[in-house]
Parts: structure tokens; sequence; C-alpha cells
């Protein structure tokens, strides 16, 4: 039947992995981590402030079987590698010691230097975790912010013709222009689902808010609003009420302690575990 023609070749056989699968947020964090599992350690820039307390309590009510911690980066760099060397010492030799996952969306050339210098320093066996975003999660968390502070429709229906609060969308991050090139994936979420035109801007660099502002108005848009695409200690929160209105623009709050923003850290978490079987028998 198969005259002339090259036998099949057999399938290959899917051998059972100890690594999680590849790509970023593709996995929750296994039930079952052994207790020799690296730390999650949470990077946070800045000083201070409920936020980061409030992420930390809710991923560990999430996922008891993880070992979390919570690092403030302003406070000193040296605090970091204390908390990896304290990890490294409760865990087995040559195992992997923690993830530290940074507390941002988008990519932050002060914290993860700060990070590195932490891990050269110590010299721990050390996973750094990429932002939190981009991520679908995180669009629908600015929505709600929006919604919230009234500058958003709560929902995504178009079924009836309600004219929106607002007719533009500034998406205003931290970390120059890397992290306005990268806000953009969320900026389209976002203006898939508010049916408005949404642009980037940076708070701490070029682009700014004003280059977002008048991009806006170019197109037909008066009644702005400005919307934090920052979990909190990035920056000053009077530095964002200024910039909004500078531009006469309305403020959502950021993102804070969203669920969105606990998950993510966990998925990260997840995302970035080798060696540990999720899944032993």
């Amino acid at each position: 039947m198969n005259e002339g023609q090259h036998p099949p070749q057999e399938l290959p056989v899917r051998e059972r992995s100890f690594r999680t699968s590849s790509g970023r947020h593709r996995r929750p964090v296994p039930a079952n981590l052994p207790p020799e599992a690296p730390a999650l350690v949470l990077a946070v820039p800045g000083t201070g402030g409920d936020v980061p307390t409030a992420v930390k309590t809710i991923v560990g009510v999430d996922h008891p079987q993880l070992d979390v911690r919570l690092v403030q980066l302003g406070d000193s760099k040296s605090s970091l590698a204390e908390t990896l060397v304290d990890c490294a010492a409760k865990r087995p030799e040559g195992m992997p010691a923690a993830i530290v996952v940074p507390l941002v969306t988008g990519p932050h050339q002060q914290v993860y230097r700060a990070i590195r210098e932490a891990v050269a320093e110590c010299d721990v066996i050390t996973t750094i975790a990429d932002p939190l975003g981009p991520h679908p999660l995180l669009a629908e968390a600015l929505h709600v912010k929006l919604s919230e502070s009234g500058l958003a429709r709560a929902d995504r229906m178009r079924l009836f013709n309600i004219a929106a609060p607002v007719d533009g969308i500034i998406v205003a991050t931290v970390g120059g222009q890397e992290a306005v090139r990268a806000a953009d994936a969320t900026v389209v979420l976002l203006a898939a689902r508010l049916t408005l035109p949404v642009v980037a801007a940076s708070l701490d660099a070029s682009p700014g808010v004003g280059d977002a502002a008048q991009r806006l108005r170019n197109i037909g848009a008066s009644r702005l609003a400005l919307a934090p695409f920052l979990i909190g200690p990035e920056i000053d929160q009077a530095k964002i009420t200024k910039a909004a209105e500078a531009v006469g623009a309305g403020c959502a709050e950021p993102l804070g302690a969203h669920s969105a923003v606990a998950q993510l850290v966990a998925l990260s978490y997840g995302s970035s575990l080798t060696g540990v079987d999720p899944d032993p028998q």
C-alpha cells in the first residue's frame, strides 16, 4: 500500500520534564512545591507604602506553599542581598535560593540594575523574573481603575449608545522610552476594551504626558484621562497628579494591590521555576 513511499517515521515519545513550560505566565504555581523550592522575593522600587505589603499578603494567602519575602529596594541594596543569603541558608547547597519578582509592570532599568548588583554581591543562585506586563489582566485592571474614578464605563457592552466620560486615554508609565514601547501592547488591549484612542506616555522621560495629550487632541479628543500603568511605589503620587493636571486630564488611581497584580506575581514565579517537579509521583 505504501509502495514507492518512505515508511512513516515514528512519532517522538514525549518524556516527562522537570521544567515548567516555556514562555511568560504560562502556568500557575504548582500546589505541591517541595520545601526546598526557591523563595519568591518581591523586589519593590522605593520605600514604604501599604501596597507592596498588601500584594505580599494576597500572594501568601493564595499560595501558602510559597516562601514569600518582601524587599524595598529604596532602603538599600544590601537588604536584598541579605535576604537572598538567608534564603540560600534555608535550602540545600547548590539549589536555587530565590526567584526575584520585580514589582513593576514594565522595563525599569534602575530596578533591574539594583537587583543584578545585589545578586552579584551575594553570589547566590537566583532567577530574576521579567516585568509583570504586558498582560491582558493588567489592561483589565486599568479599565477597572478608570471606571472606579468615573473615567470609563464599567462594562464592555456596546448595545446602548451611552456617551463615554472621556474620549481619549493616556497610559502613563515610568522607566523611560523602553517602558513606553513595552506599554504599547497594553495600549492596544485597553483601546479595544474601551473603543477609545489610547496612547502611552512616560512620567520620567520622553515622550511625556504632554506629548501624548497633544497627539490625542490632534485626532479630536478633548476630554482626556490619565491611567497610571504603575503599581504605586515606582513614583510619588503627587507627580502623577501634577502630570494629569498639567494637561487637564482626569486621573485614575495606580493599579495598587489589584488582584491582577498578585495573580501575575505568582504566575511570574511559576513561569520562572526550573528544576522543580510540578507533579511528583
